[in-house]
């Protein structure tokens, strides 16, 4: 059994990270913006919300049409201002970066929302009845963001969502850091208001049959995201948690969450860094982050990188687990075996090769795994084209079954899955859906 250490859940270890701006602070930090025309924070973004036109509201005190304008562009804003990295996005592309301090466009974002939703503020009503009918599975960002866009035009929508809570990552899978779960449910609330129907507990394949919706509906997308943790293949690996429960218990029931007093953290992507955070800051004298490539090729943005290391969390490269070093059946540690980087895999990246006689124990009472999802197992399901395993889509976003369209994680089969590309895919598909729904009359 873990030996475990206390956690309080109205402890503020993980409150968001950063403070909400002041209307004093926001007010200073938004008349810092130059209002460039062509602004290349705009370009950077995948929404392309247009940053100066809503930081210029809020220097005019006009919160109201801030976020308006946020929402045009992005129905997720206020999960974006949060969870976008951006760092790497609009914050990264202001020319004041060069030699100045970036705008902080996403705590400028946040400000405008967090406004928006704190007074009820209704932006959008749906459009005279087309009278036709739209499926959407799956409520996260991309299901949202398409849900949204079609009721936006007046297209019926129903979504079908397999939790008991809508909201996907955003709900579930991402830090309370970052993101509390109200934030997620208000913006589904937000969207309920378009008429949206939310039917939780509905999943494709067990209680959905994509046949039968066919029937029903004229458009089916699918925003299914990807599936479980991919395993590791060693032995013990039943005593290893998941990274993605570990996260969803600490914003759902924390006061029940066990956390070791030395845990190690397999993986060195965003979600391997959320879940050492949780260990760190709930309580755990020593988290170890432990990764069989070198820094190089780590998948977390470079920023939670820095962020982690300021934590006091320290990082194990080339190491390679071996087996889960158990003692009575429970878990006293990780073996491990030192690796060497090779040519490239199927990925891409160098492939790790076994240091002979290199073995060595970690000491650990607790050991999480976040080392990525394995690919949507609907595509085989449904029969779809795939591409390296993700649903394969054409530029409007549908699948290879006519009339069924696909967008967010489960598409991803280039570039870095995100929220706000996955809210991009929703948008835009939402666009081809409506062009094809109404050219059909």
């Amino acid at each position: 059994m873990t030996e475990t250490v206390q956690t309080n859940a109205s402890s503020d270890a993980l409150a968001e990270l950063l403070p909400p701006l002041t209307r004093n602070e926001a007010a200073v930090e938004s008349a810092r913006c130059l209002m460039c025309y062509d602004a290349p924070c705009t370009q950077a973004c995948p929404t392309h919300i247009d940053i100066p036109k809503f930081i210029k509201k809020i220097a005019t005190r006009n919160l109201r049409g801030s976020a308006r304008t946020i929402l045009e562009s992005n129905l997720l804003g206020a999960t974006c201002a949060r969870v976008c990295p951006v760092q790497e996005l609009c914050e990264g592309a202001c020319v004041l970066g060069k030699e100045h301090k970036p705008i902080a466009i996403g705590r400028l974002q946040r400000h405008a929302m967090d406004h928006a939703y704190d007074n009820g503020l209704v932006f959008f009503q749906p459009a005279r009845s087309t009278g036709k009918k739209v499926a959407v599975i799956g409520a996260g960002p991309a299901g949202l963001s398409c849900a949204g866009e079609l009721a936006k035009r007046g297209h019926s929508v129903t979504l079908f969502e397999k939790r008991n809570l809508a909201g996907g990552l955003s709900t579930y899978g991402i830090i309370r850091l970052r993101e509390p779960v109200e934030v997620a449910l208000a913006e589904v609330g937000m969207l309920s208001k378009l008429g949206i129907k939310i039917e939780t507990g509905k999943e494709l394949g067990t209680s959905l049959d994509l046949a039968q919706l066919q029937k029903v509906y004229d458009a089916v997308f699918l925003s299914v995201g990807l599936g479980v943790t991919t395993t590791l293949g060693i032995p013990g690996e039943e005593h290893i948690v998941d990274g993605l429960e570990y996260i969803e218990q600490s914003k759902m029931d924390v006061n029940n969450l066990a956390i070791g007093r030395s845990v190690i953290v397999i993986g060195a992507g965003n979600t391997a860094i959320d879940c050492a955070t949780i260990a760190k800051r709930l309580g755990a004298d020593q988290v170890t982050m432990v990764y069989r490539r070198s820094e190089k090729e780590m998948t977390a943005y470079a920023h939670e990188y820095d962020f982690i290391k300021r934590e006091g969390v320290r990082l194990l490269f080339l190491t390679k687990p071996v087996r889960v070093h158990l003692r009575n059946g429970v878990v006293h540690g990780l073996d491990c075996q030192r690796v060497s980087l090779g040519p490239p895999d199927a990925s891409g990246r160098p492939s790790p090769q076994p240091v002979t006689g290199s073995e060595f124990l970690i000491p650990a009472d607790q050991i999480v795994k976040a080392t990525g999802q394995e690919k949507p197992r609907l595509a085989s399901l449904l029969n779809l084209k795939t591409n390296k395993g993700f649903i394969q889509v054409d530029r409007n976003f549908e699948t290879s079954l006519p009339g069924v369209y696909a967008g967010g994680d489960c598409i991803r089969a280039q570039g870095a899955a995100s929220t706000v590309m996955a809210v991009q895919d929703g948008k835009l598909a939402a666009g081809a859906i409506h062009e094809r729904l109404v050219a059909n009359g």
